[in-house]
């Protein structure tokens, strides 16, 4: 072989691991989606401390573009988060890639939103600007900037395609509901810019399926589970109902009637083929076994009860629900019955989706700190960990590789044992 058919060859060689490391499959450390990979917002990890503050453990601190209640996403050697700003009165969602050994920003793209005005400072009117989590499958990244619609980038931030989903603003506090993956599209709950929920082919953007959402006061960040025949159902949360759809055409299949009134915000979760779903504006919890055709309210519902969370979503562990609902209250409940079994007062307010880590419950508050549970009946207090930004931390942490990562309306953290 002459030389400069071989250094052809390395060239060629080079240039393909390069495209391997840049565009590579998810990895088990890697935090995908909203609420990790599985969507149960539970981790393996075990390095992760119980203990910070602004100096001891906290591996840096970056200042974010904007705002927003959208959690971050880890994927391999990068942090993705979503935010907003609105600077001279023009609204812009922000798409932040961070390096996540250094805290430092590899790339941000920022797009124009197609709202006509920025609504103010009031509270509630920030919903829906930057809560939409990103997805990841690895070698592209995808996020829904509500009317503005839903981008595709590649992991150098390359837009690929972009989609319209309308911009109908059919809710006050705009939408919420965080794009999902399956096979080889890309989920989106529509609700409050088309009250449709849409399946794209997550290479092209070509839309696969359409689906009249089942209500417009719809939040909740749908999830895919198996029935106890092996089957995939897409499972979303609407008020008074949990519906149970074909991820495959976006067909219903079956509902049954829940405690969750008015608005729904939580995650269900699913396991073993029980959907479990809590939510409402006074609370309420219910747990429905998976499968059927058309209302199977009389024989699929195991228990349906009051008591439950408005906008933080439940974590199951060891045959126990666990969550702290808005107000600071955390609870403990037998998966089995829906009875209680324990409960504790925190201080504070809650939106961010509490992690299971080692046994323990992680919960960030909006303005007074993370807690740190264990995760049984007693729900012991292990730590109390707070920093000194005053913002309102409403994002639910990722975890990934030794590394807690949660975000504030001005910044994102990364928690690291030292």
């Amino acid at each position: 072989m002459n030389r400069s058919l071989l250094r052809s060859c390395v060239a060629s060689l080079l240039f393909a691991v390069l495209c391997v490391s840049l565009c590579s499959p998810l990895s088990a450390a890697d935090w995908p989606r909203f609420r990790g990979p599985d969507s149960s917002g539970i981790s393996s990890d075990t390095k992760i401390p119980t203990e910070w503050d602004d100096k001891k453990n906290l591996k840096w601190k970056l200042q974010l573009p904007g705002k927003g209640f959208s959690s971050p996403i880890v994927v391999g050697k990068h942090v993705f988060v979503s935010c907003y700003s609105a600077a001279g009165g023009g609204l812009k969602r922000h798409l932040v890639c961070v390096d996540r050994q250094t805290g430092k920003i590899a790339w941000s793209k920022i797009v124009p939103s197609k709202t006509a005005s920025f609504r103010g400072p009031r509270f509630g009117t920030s919903h829906g600007h930057a809560s939409h989590t990103p997805v990841s499958d690895g070698q592209r990244v995808y996020v829904l900037f509500g009317g503005s619609g839903v981008f595709a980038f590649d992991m150098n931030g390359k837009q690929l395609w972009h989609k319209d989903v309308g911009n109908k603003n059919a809710s006050m506090f705009g939408s919420a509901a965080s794009p999902i993956l399956y096979k080889d599209r890309l989920i989106v709950t529509a609700v409050a810019e088309s009250e449709t929920i849409r399946a794209f082919n997550k290479e092209t953007g070509q839309e696969m399926w359409k689906a009249q959402a089942p209500s417009s006061r719809c939040y909740s960040t749908p999830i895919i589970a198996k029935n106890a025949d092996g089957d995939d159902e897409l499972l979303i949360s609407s008020p008074g109902k949990i519906w149970g759809m074909n991820p495959d055409t976006g067909k219903p299949k079956w509902s049954a009637e829940t405690k969750v009134d008015m608005n729904s915000c939580p995650s269900p979760l699913a396991k073993d083929g029980t959907v479990y779903v809590i939510g409402g504006r006074r609370g309420g919890r219910t747990a429905v076994r998976m499968g059927g055709k058309g209302n199977v309210t009389k024989t699929n519902v195991l228990w349906s009860m009051s008591g439950g969370s408005y906008t933080p979503s439940p974590i199951l562990h060891k045959g126990c629900l666990y969550w702290v609902n808005d107000r600071g209250s955390a609870f403990c409940i037998d998966a089995k019955t829906g009875k209680e079994l324990g409960s504790k007062r925190l201080v504070g307010k809650f939106y961010a989706s509490a992690v299971l880590i080692n046994g323990k419950l992680y919960v960030v508050s909006r303005f007074t700190g993370t807690f740190v549970l264990e995760a049984t009946p007693a729900l012991k207090q292990v730590a109390h960990n707070r920093l000194s930004d005053k913002s309102d931390f409403s994002g639910s942490p990722a975890v990934s590789d030794g590394q807690l990562i949660f975000r504030s309306d001005t910044s994102l953290y990364c928690i690291e044992a030292k």
